[in-house]
């Protein structure tokens, strides 16, 4: 079409900008042919005019409708240009928060530099399964479309992710292993998945580093080949590298780091096992500082090493491999560290006892003074002799940096290798897909060899993703039929050609290498002369001769020669490797184990220096090696890139292109400048350039059609739609080449939809502008004649009333003016006479002021007369005295000069030789005279040095001997100064016993006095309580009627207070009830794992080989927990022959089953225990707290008697002790009575001892007594508040009589009294020991006294003790009495309740159980008077406490009497079964018609004792005939339809009474197992089929509602007919029978979901999002490469229809299989529930399915539904609860979006929904039409900030995997069994009816 038709005013284009790349503008005017410009506006309303290119008139290109604008796949854009491009990933990255874009068949990724909740199992579960189209845009998509075609095409994949580091490659790759990993699992139990996986962080923390762009920059290729068994599960790994990076390892440039491998020793170098390493802070080593950035923000690089070892650990190396590892990397660090010095200019060395090569000595485990050698030296080889070569200082150090390079790279090799290892699959492998991780197109200020490299390998990946895409264009044309002429696309084949050709770059690399002299600048001039002229990709910079110019697919790079050659080369000093290779460190061994020779491939190094020495001659052995040199980088990696190229082209390519938005790595900002150079670099702009080229928009007729039906008239529609699409596209586009018809779809050139669009869009906009027309005259007429007929009448009586208001206003103007006349008379004389009056006193006061001013300054005059003659004279004589001093100064002055000149004078005289000699004269006897006094003095000196030295020696031994004799005295002095503390504290605890005796006799008498005060006080107390139980028998009436309306008052509470207990108990029940559910399925699937594995095991016993084979003795079985049958048995035995032969499987994972198995076994019986001992243990649990209850009382007041007693002896005794005491000191006064070991002295120390033993003894009694009254206290408030018996007496209440009370007590004694608590006791010995040794005479002694003060300390000690136990007495007397007040009370509560029980006695069982309610309501009710006289609060609390009492004493006394009629029945029989008690336990617990295959816990089965009739016997061989025709070979579609519903479980059960009729418990036994068993196998065998899964569900439950009906259990009989209740089974209760049916039940319900979740799923997507219910509300768009099939409803399309006949249908099956109306409820609840959530699922992962009429038909959608559960009567089911999220999400798509009210309607309605589910719907919601609007991201976050405090799940998705908890509801059957007849068509006429 012509661009006239395009470019008219309002079109918008896009012209090219310097900041954003591209910006967007409006057309002013149209453009018409021959126009040089364009008249344009800019969005920020700049005006522009465009020059057009004089020579090309090329047009700016054109911008896309807004309803394309952000669309999934960019080939669906009309227009496909770079600017469309950009601007699409840029709204969709900015605005919706959406980092991944399909473009063809390419996937765009962008890093958002966050973290975000997209990568979760829900979200791998939902991609899993789904086509490429059918999702937003994910790497999970391509990983599925990869996983998929590998198991449809049986083709090997490859999913390739190139982009510049730091846009997200290895990220992207590990999260398509992780969905590989969860998808496939694992084909064995070694969890291959997880090593895969694990291998993730080893390879990052080795391999990545951070750099400029990216903190985890991976600095080298790898390719990693996942496997696959021929069931498509992970089997194993292969990882291939491509060029490390080695250079990093010993340099790193600004703000970058060394490998994080080296940042995580050094962070955990603190750790022990990392002593030996001696590492430091990374600071410390040159190679891990020289970035000056050693940390990365929110890394831990600790945690880092952790998961590292993990990971080593995971993949199979373990700790002391792992420590090797370390070692060698803590070596690199400390060879870089080697300091390396020059000698002279040739030669360098290392200084001795250098720490960091001795530690890298240490380590690696080699020789010091080799490695100092060769760091230094080189050997040099000519053709007959070697000789050893210094290496300056500089080459040194480059050689040292090689070896730390080829080390790593080494070990770098060796971790991959094992790695690889571990990987490594056990079985065949049948396919694989390949993640090539590997880096982008690269281009840097300086670029080096690295980066030639990494663009070659860029070219060959780009020219087969161009082939790729060409032939996927081809395929679809051929497909399609369409003509289609070569399309001309860029192919790189000569730029790679210029690289790896003959004679080229590389090739020419490698002969400049094997040259002698080569150096890299004879290599460039070899480029220059080669290439320059020859190819037009190379150039050569103007002003270098050192690099060279490639023009790249991308861009044009400059590459700088320096260092091509060495890094080509690759060279390490071979005998640096021999010193290695000779190390005692087996693991560097193992490095260097197949090193090929270092040397370059001339055998030399270019280098100056001269010979040192003569070494050896050479080995001629070695010649031959010698000539084989190892491969250059450049050649190794050609190869591996052609390897990797074939593999590639061999395989289905996959591919997904990382863009990185900024350089600042700022999260969600987009640098349009950068994110362009990748495009144009990744092959993303080549391939919408290949797509643009053909027919890049592609419809189907159907999507044509109903799209762009608006543009045909009714004639132009025909039945055929094809010839439609093609008549109508005749008439709308004349350029029949503008599109191609096909097979299944119209071609579309670029830019046709666009214009298809326009047209739609004009006759829409047409249409709407008519029918506002109409709308608005219709409207506006109305309005017109309103108005006109308001007017008229405003008119009229608007005039009326100006009228009147005319007529008041000439009245009140006339009277205005006459007022005003007189007011402004009266105002003007009023302002006149203040005027005056205000005129006259401002002259005044001016007056007065002028004349006070005048004399203010006549004063003033005469005032400065005087200060001037004042100030004057002062001056003058100032004047005077500054001249005396100047004269007095000069004077001074003038006598300074003529002093120093004087002093001059006599200075000179002094220096002359005369004066000198006057001076000195007499001065040479002076000396001789102080010489002679110095000999003297010496002499003298001497001999007093002589006699000091004697005098010292002699004082030093008397000193040595004082010394002594002083230490001796101060310890005497001391010994007696702890003697004499000691005694005074003897004689302070004698006097504190003597008072605390005295105080002890006083007690007892005050006792005894309250004893007698006590007793008449009681006498008093009872009659006041006679007079008040009279005064309250007056007060009951009142109370009553109180009581009344408050118990009212109550039960409403309480009602309430229930209602919500319950409510939360019913939640924790499902809560508990979903868990043992979930524990059933795990159980299940444990089980039938555990089948296959048994199967498997029996297949692989017939194909194996005979042999012997060892018995595995670890082999263990948990089969003594189940009961096995004799068939069993045999079949075990049969198999132990078979049973060697398996030993070759993995026993582990059988060990590991049947471990699981016992595990929930156990679990599930402690569970089933503990629910059946609840209310035993609550019964015994009140019968245990009454009894101890009233034993503690007893016990008490037993202990206090006890107490009072033992206090009474001890008084006597130290009475007794305290007599003998005195008689010992006062009696005796001989001179030897304190003498050691008379009796004195004896007495004294005897008593002192045992007066410190009382009193600990005293103080513990003191503490127990006190403990014990407080108990008591709250004990008997317990009691009075009647809660549940208290524990005031905890202690004493585990106490059975007095008895043990009395042994208690006397060992609370003796503990106290023994050693450990006797410190006084310690002391007193230790006195008598040292009174022994140093004080033998009591006289000495006591000569200070001693004695007397320990005596006066006792006093005082007793003193004191005697006031805290008066104290202690006076509060244990007054809680004594509070106690028997209260014991007095309970003896009087006890002695009615006596009563009481006596007279119920003597009543009926009926009238005692009211009598006793009744009393125990008027009890409740007096508490509860009492209550509310004290605390109207607590009186409430208590009120319910009360009631609820009440409830549960009801409760009680009914379950009481139901247990003892239940027990009565019982009595007889178990009378009768003592005697067969023995004889059944040796019975065999199983027979031989038993078929068992999965066992079932034994059940103890308790007779009953009753016989009834109706019932069905057979014969026990006959059991596995019944099971087969009953339960194996029925069908429910066949025999099975015509059956009474449950009729197998009535068989079944007739079968089972029987059996209890004849008393037998085997039959029983048997019986039940086999039908459980086969139900479980007929599961199995077809649980796929819903009619069968159903059938057995509902007959399941009849059968446990018919073990439940028929048990005898009054619960179950309330709804049995008399005849019922005579065939209830008369001896066995098979109550855990019913667990065991009831999980089985459980299981099946679970697998019936299963079955329809199989059915529904691929029905609910189509039915409910795809599928348009209502016709042309929603208008299909324009989809690209990555399309779905269409959304009209197709033959062979789910619709809502089909949902709702498949809900039908199951309906119908669960009703006429007799399913219990309630379970069909649940069931139906589980389906409406999958239905919500996977659609709703679908919804939040489609950007498609979001918007305005996707809401209505999802509305009508459910509305469908409902009323489909209206028709079948299941609203109360809870099922409509279930799509309230996916109502509320429709409702979000309908509603307005715009303003704040918007968003509180939004937050108040979406309750059901998550914050991030609302966010999400917003964030995809996309306008279908023109008309509609997208919603801004400023909403967005004010719906963000609204739900911020929202507390809800984070997950997005609904778990789709959520099965409800079941329950069984009774439901009794109404049919009689003797009425059931057995159909002839099941083949049981072996059963005979009894």
């Amino acid at each position: 079409m012509a661009a006239s038709e395009l470019y008219t005013k309002c079109a918008r284009v896009w012209i090219p900008d310097v900041e954003e790349v591209w910006k967007s503008a409006e057309l002013v005017k149209d453009y018409n042919n021959g126009d040089q410009s364009l008249q344009l506006i800019l969005e920020d309303g700049t005006k522009l005019e465009h020059k057009l290119d004089p020579k090309t008139k090329n047009l700016p290109h054109l911008r896309n409708p807004d309803i394309l604008v952000g669309e999934n796949d960019l080939t669906a854009l009309s227009y496909l240009h770079e600017p469309a491009v950009l601007h699409n990933l840029k709204v969709r990255f900015i605005d919706s928060k959406l980092i991944y874009t399909y473009c063809g068949i390419v996937l765009v990724a962008i890093n958002p530099y966050e973290n975000l909740p997209i990568y979760s199992t829900d979200i791998i579960n939902a991609y899993s399964g789904q086509n490429m189209g059918d999702m937003d845009p994910h790497i999970f998509a391509v990983a599925e479309e990869a996983y998929k075609q590998m198991a449809r095409d049986e083709r090997n994949q490859s999913i390739i992710v190139s982009g510049e580091s730091g846009a997200g490659k290895t990220v992207s790759a590990k999260y398509a292993m992780r969905y590989f990993a969860t998808v496939s699992g694992s084909a064995s139990e070694a969890n291959i998945e997880e090593k895969v996986l694990a291998s993730n962080p080893i390879m990052e923390a080795i391999g990545n580093a951070k750099t400029t762009r990216n903190d985890n920059s991976s600095r080298f290729g790898k390719y990693i080949e996942i496997g696959f068994d021929n069931r498509y599960r992970i089997i194993g790994a292969n990882m291939r590298t491509y060029l490390l990076e080695k250079s990093r390892v010993v340099f790193q440039a600004d703000e970058e780091r060394n490998y994080h491998i080296f940042y995580q020793l050094c962070a955990s170098a603190h750790l022990p096992e990392f002593k030996i390493l001696k590492l430091g802070h990374a600071n410390d080593f040159l190679y891990t500082r020289q970035g000056r950035n050693p940390v990365i923000d929110g890394v831990d690089d600790t945690k880092e090493l952790s998961t590292t070892r993990n990971a080593f650990t995971l993949l199979g190396i373990n700790e002391s491999y792992q420590m090797g590892l370390f070692q060698v990397l803590a070596a690199i660090l400390h060879l870089g560290n080697v300091e390396i010095k020059d000698r002279d200019s040739d030669s360098s060395f290392i200084a001795a006892n250098n720490s960091h090569l001795t530690s890298f000595c240490e380590l690696v485990g080699v020789s010091y003074q080799d490695m100092s050698q060769w760091l230094c030296h080189r050997r040099l080889k000519t053709a007959t002799e070697t000789y050893i070569k210094t290496l300056p200082r500089l080459q040194a150090t480059n050689a040292r940096d090689a070896l730390s390079k080829h080390i790593y790279a080494k070990l770098f090799n060796w971790i991959v290798e094992h790695v690889n290892k571990a990987l490594i699959a056990n079985v065949k492998q049948h396919s694989f897909i390949g993640v090539l991780d590997i880096y982008g197109f690269e281009t840097f200020d300086i670029n080096s060899f690295e980066q030639f490299c990494i663009n070659y390998a860029n070219e060959k990946l780009q020219q087969q993703f161009n082939m790729h895409v060409f032939k996927l264009e081809q395929e679809e044309y051929m497909k399609e039929q369409i003509p289609w002429t070569l399309i001309d696309f860029y192919d790189n084949q000569p730029c790679i050609n210029l690289i790896e050709a003959k004679m080229g770059i590389l090739d020419l690399l490698d002969e400049e290498c094997k040259m002698p002299k080569g150096s890299d600048d004879s290599w460039a001039q070899k480029l220059y002369n080669t290439h320059l002229k020859t190819c037009s990709l190379f150039e050569k910079p103007r002003m270098s001769n050192r690099a060279f110019i490639i023009q790249h697919f991308a861009d044009k790079v400059e590459y700088q020669c320096d260092g091509f050659l060495e890094k080509n080369k690759d060279t390490v000093n071979e005998d640096q490797i021999n010193v290695l290779k000779a190390s005692k460190f087996n693991l560097l061994v193992e490095l260097f184990q197949d090193e090929e020779k270092a040397t370059s491939p001339t055998g030399q190094v270019p280098g100056t220096g001269g010979r040192t020495r003569l070494s050896v001659k050479p080995d001629k052995s070695r010649d031959k090696s010698s000539k084989e040199h190892k491969k250059t980088v450049g050649c190794q990696f050609r190869n591996s890139l052609q390897m990797l190229m074939d593999t590639l082209n061999a395989t289905t390519p996959h591919y997904v292109r990382c863009i990185k938005p900024n350089d600042f790595k700022q999260a969600f900002t987009f640098d349009p400048k950068r994110a362009v150079q990748q495009l144009r670099a990744c092959g993303v702009l080549e391939t919408i350039r290949i797509s643009a080229a053909g027919f890049p928009s592609r419809w189907t007729y159907q999507e044509f059609f109903s799209r762009y039906r608006v543009l045909m008239k009714q004639k132009d529609v025909l039945p055929d739609k094809k010839l439609t699409c093609r008549n109508v596209l005749e008439k709308l586009v004349q350029d029949q080449d503008k599109y191609q018809f096909g097979k299944t779809k119209i071609f579309f050139r670029a830019g046709q939809v666009a214009y298809l669009e326009k047209l739609r869009a004009d006759k829409l906009r047409a249409a709407c502008i008519r029918i506002q027309k109409t709308i608005r005259c219709w409207l506006a007429r109305k309005k017109y004649l309103h108005q006109r007929k308001a007017a008229i009448t405003i008119q009229r009586f608007t005039r009326g009333y100006q009228a009147r208001c005319l007529a008041k206003f000439l009245r009140r103007t006339q009277a205005a003016t006459i007022i005003q006349k007189y007011q402004r008379m009266y105002v003007e004389r009023k302002r006149y006479r203040q005027k005056q009056a205000a005129a006259l006193a401002m002259q005044r006061v001016l007056r007065a002021y002028m004349a006070r001013q005048k004399y203010l300054a006549l004063v003033r005059e005469a005032k400065v007369v005087i200060i001037q003659k004042r100030v004057r004279g002062w001056l003058a004589r100032c004047w005077y005295k500054r001249c005396l001093r100047s004269i007095v100064y000069l004077q001074c002055c003038i006598r300074r000069m003529r002093a120093r000149r004087e002093l001059k004078k006599l200075k000179i005289e002094a220096r002359s030789v005369e004066h000198f000699k006057k001076l000195n004269k007499g001065m040479e006897n002076k000396i001789m005279q102080l010489q002679r006094k110095i000999d003297e003095q010496n002499k003298e000196s001497r001999l007093v040095n002589e006699r000091l030295v004697s005098i010292e020696s002699s004082y030093t031994a008397e000193s040595e001997k004082m010394r002594s004799e002083l230490n001796r005295l101060h310890g005497v002095e001391e010994d007696a100064k702890n003697k004499a503390n000691q005694l005074s504290t003897l004689l302070e605890e004698l006097e504190r016993l003597k008072k605390e005796l005295t105080t002890t006799q006083q007690e007892k008498k005050t006792i005894e006095d309250w004893a007698q005060n006590y007793k008449t006080e009681m006498e008093k107390m009872v009659s006041e309580l006679k007079d008040q139980n009279g005064s309250l028998k007056k007060e009951k009436d009142d109370l009553n009627r109180s009581i009344q309306e408050q118990s009212q008052q109550m039960t409403e509470k309480m009602a309430q207070a229930i209602a919500q207990e319950t409510q939360q108990l019913e939640t924790d029940l499902n809560e508990e009830r979903s868990r043992y559910q979930n524990l059933l399925s795990e159980h299940l699937r444990l089980e039938e794992k555990y089948d296959d594995l048994k199967e498997e095991m029996a297949l692989s016993s017939h194909i194996s080989k005979p042999g012997h084979r060892r018995t595995d003795s670890t082999h263990s079985s948990n089969e003594s927990e189940y009961t096995y049958n004799s068939e069993y048995t045999e079949m075990e035995d049969g198999s132990r022959t078979r049973e060697d032969v398996t030993r070759g499987l993995d026993t582990t994972l059988t060990l590991k089953l049947q471990k699981r198995l016992t595990e929930l076994e156990q679990e599930k019986q402690s569970l089933r225990n503990e629910l059946e001992n609840k209310e035993e243990q609550y019964q015994r649990a009140r019968a245990r707290d009454d009894a101890e209850f009233k034993r503690a009382r007893g016990a008490e007041l037993e202990y206090e008697s006890l107490k009072r007693q033992e206090l009474e002896s001890e008084n006597k005794k130290l009475k007794h002790d305290l007599a003998e005491m005195r008689q010992s000191l006062l009696g005796d006064k001989s001179a030897n009575m304190g003498a050691p070991g008379s009796p004195a002295y004896k007495v004294l120390l005897d008593q002192l001892n045992a007066s410190c033993e009382e009193l600990d003894v005293r103080k513990e009694e003191v503490l127990i007594l006190r403990s014990q009254l407080v108990s008591q206290k709250e004990a008997f408030h317990h009691k009075e508040t009647m809660t549940e018996p208290s524990v005031f007496a905890q202690d004493v209440s585990k106490l059975k009589d007095a008895d043990e009370l009395k042994q208690a007590y006397v060992g609370l004694k003796d503990t106290n009294r023994s050693p450990r608590f006797m410190p006084k006791s310690l002391d007193m010995s230790e006195l008598l020991s040292r009174l022994r040794s140093a004080a033998p005479d009591i006289h000495k002694l006591n000569e200070d006294g001693e004695l007397w003060l320990v005596n006066q300390g006792l006093k005082e000690t007793i003193r004191l003790l005697e006031q805290q136990l008066q104290t202690q007495r006076r509060s244990h007397d007054n809680e004594v009495e509070s106690l028997r007040g209260e014991l007095q009370s309970v003896k009087e509560e006890n002695n009615r309740q006596q009563q009481l029980l006596a007279q119920n006695l003597q009543l009926p069982p009926e009238a005692r159980i009211e009598a006793s309610l009744q009393h125990e309501i008027t009890r409740l009710t007096n508490e509860n008077l009492e209550l509310m006289t004290d605390d109207p609060t607590e009186s409430r609390e208590a009120r319910v406490i009360i009631l609820r009492r009440m409830v549960d004493l009801m409760e009680q006394l009914e379950k009481q009497d139901r247990t003892i009629r239940k027990l009565k029945k019982q009595l007889k029989v178990y009378s009768k079964r003592i005697g067969e008690m023995g004889a059944g336990q040796t019975e065999g617990q199983t027979s031989p018609g038993q078929m068992v295959e999965e066992p079932i816990h034994p059940v103890n089965i308790p007779r009953r004792e009753k016989d009834f009739q109706g019932m069905l016997e057979y014969k026990k061989e006959d059991e596995m005939k019944l099971v087969k025709n009953l339960i194996l070979e029925l069908k429910p579609r066949g025999v099975a339809v015509n059956l009474i519903p449950g009729l197998p479980a009535y068989i079944l059960f007739m079968c089972l009474r029987h059996a209890d009729y004849v008393n037998d418990d085997q039959k029983v036994r048997t019986l039940l197992t086999s039908t459980i068993n086969s139900i479980k196998k007929i599961l199995k065998k077809r649980g796929d089929d819903f009619e069968t899964v159903s059938f057995w569900l509902a007959n399941t439950c009849r059968f446990l509602h018919c073990l439940k009906q028929y048990s005898g259990d009054e619960a179950f009989m309330k709804h049995n007919s008399s005849r019922q209740n005579e065939h209830c089974l008369s001896n066995f209760d098979l109550a855990e029978y019913r667990q065991v049916i009831s999980d089985l039940a459980i299981q099946i319900y679970q697998q019936l979901v299963k079955c329809m979740d199989n059915i529904l799923l691929p029905m609910i997507v189509p039915g409910m999002l795809e599928h348009e219910t209502i016709q042309g509300v929603s208008g299909v768009k324009p989809t690209g490469l990555r399309k779905r099939t269409s959304s009209i409803a197709d033959e062979g399309i789910y619709t809502l229809d089909s949902i709702l006949r498949q809900l039908s249908a199951f309906h119908s099956t669960m009703c006429q299989h007799g399913m219990d109306p309630e379970l069909i409820k649940q069931v139906v609840k589980q389906q409406f529930y999958i239905i919500g959530a996977a659609t709703l699922n679908n919804l939040l992962l489609r950007k498609d399915m979001c918007s305005w009429s996707k809401g209505m038909q999802i509305r009508y959608n459910v509305s469908q539904l409902e009323e489909w559960l209206r028709d079948k009567g299941l609203m109360g089911c809870g099922a409509k609860e279930t799509l309230e999220p996916l109502i509320q999400a429709a409702q979000l798509l309908q509603v307005k979006k715009k303003t704040d009210e918007d968003a509180e309607a939004i937050c108040s309605m979406c309750q059901a929904l998550t914050t991030a589910q609302i966010v999400k719907v917003l964030n995809l919601y996309t306008p279908v039409n023109e008309f509609e609007e997208r919603v801004s991201v400023a909403f967005i976050r004010t719906i963000q900030t609204r739900l911020r405090d929202r507390s809800d799940s984070p997950h997005l998705l609904m778990d789709t995997k959520m099965i409800y908890p079941v329950t069984f509801p009774f439901n009794p059957s109404s049919l009689a069994l003797e009425t059931i007849q057995i159909p002839s068509s099941l083949n049981l006429s072996f059963l005979t009816r009894v």
